[in-house]
């Protein structure tokens, strides 16, 4: 007989050594906490990276990654595998796939790894070095369709893992309105048609895009909030530059990261997802849960959320296409209002986050 959620007994080890502090590393914390509610859950992290510094947890616990020695973590981390009884390692981040697997041979306790891809795969694996590692992962967790379809055209059958696709999901937020007022305020948005863009400010984000966009309907009572931490500083003085350049200070403001996503969610009409290839999109089914219509790109993660004019609406990447698509959800309360409905009813019907972790859950539980 299957074992029911709340009978796992499984130790769980949530891995991810990025530096960054994005959706995926997010998600990897995000796993950890609802495990740790049905089972025994442990989270690894980057020493002294954000993910550390934004975590404060008792089952937490650091290693440093070496890119170039990656066998000094996974030595340490064999050694925590086995004074744990860790049994299932599941890492996030593409990079740390040698770590883990020299660690799951390492360890005398011989667990099971999972891999969540959350990137896309471009070429095929096919050398000897990939066929090894892909040799000792044991199941391979896609976070869409199309990654998995991507998956099982270029990893080779005979070192292939275990397939599964689950979608992220997300959970009903609670807002703080006196947050939202006092950010309304901070940023002195008044009456404005407030223009969200959140996520990493790096240029595959497509940040300019958007600058770009409003050089078209300038003459709009609009406003632009780049929500997000930078990758690069010199990318963020050359946006910041360009808006100066076509005197369109007034209209775009830079927050940093914020812990308030869901409070900036409320100061906004629309938000946009520029990026040239979106594996998934987490920021998508933020918006939708939060009723605000979203502007995404035609391609990767997008078209697997998005049905375009009914719950979102899809833009070619190019700026006029996007100024369009602005101008007709500032133009038209109506058509905002359907998409926000639409999308709102589809992430609660098909991204409900504790039903995704439910579904890997289950995934753990059969392996």
């Amino acid at each position: 007989m299957a074992k029911g959620l709340n009978e796992l007994s499984k130790n769980i080890l949530e891995f991810c050594l990025s530096p960054d502090l994005g959706g995926l590393e997010l998600c990897a914390y995000d796993y950890f906490k609802f495990f740790k509610t049905q089972s025994s859950s442990f989270l690894c992290v980057a020493r002294n990276k954000k993910l550390d510094k934004y975590v404060n947890n008792e089952s937490k616990f650091t290693l440093k990654r070496n890119k170039f020695f990656p066998i000094i973590p996974a030595i340490k981390l064999a050694k925590f595998i086995d004074e744990n009884e860790i049994d299932v390692i599941h890492f996030h981040w593409t990079r740390d796939i040698t770590t883990v697997v020299l660690a799951k041979i390492l360890a005398k306790r011989k667990a099971i790894v999972i891999q969540s891809r959350h990137m896309t795969m471009t070429r095929f694996k096919d050398d000897f070095y990939h066929k090894w590692l892909y040799k000792n992962i044991d199941i391979i967790h896609a976070v869409t369709y199309q990654v998995k379809e991507q998956l099982q055209k270029f990893i080779p059958q005979n070192v292939q893992p275990k397939l599964e696709m689950i979608y992220l999901g997300v959970s009903e937020p609670t807002i703080d309105m006196k947050v939202v007022e006092m950010l309304k305020e901070k940023h002195t948005l008044g009456d404005a048609f407030i223009v969200g863009i959140i996520g990493r400010i790096e240029k595959g984000k497509g940040q300019y895009l958007l600058i770009d966009a409003l050089t078209h309907i300038r003459e709009l009572n609009i406003k632009v909030l780049v929500i997000g931490h930078s990758m690069d500083e010199l990318y963020v003085d050359e946006l910041k530059e360009k808006i100066k350049n076509l005197g369109m200070e007034d209209k775009f403001i830079f927050t940093g990261f914020t812990k308030n996503i869901n409070e900036y969610f409320e100061l906004c009409d629309v938000s946009v997802l520029a990026t040239k290839k979106e594996t998934f999109g987490l920021v998508v089914i933020e918006s939708m849960l939060n009723k605000v219509p979203v502007i995404a790109s035609n391609n990767g993660g997008p078209l697997e959320i998005i049905d375009d004019m009914k719950d979102g609406l899809l833009f070619d990447r190019t700026a006029v296409d996007l100024s369009k698509k602005v101008t007709l959800l500032y133009e038209n309360k109506e058509l905002r209002n359907i998409l926000s409905v639409n999308g709102y009813q589809k992430i609660k019907n098909k991204f409900d986050k504790e039903t995704q972790m439910k579904k890997m859950l289950r995934l753990i539980n059969e392996s």
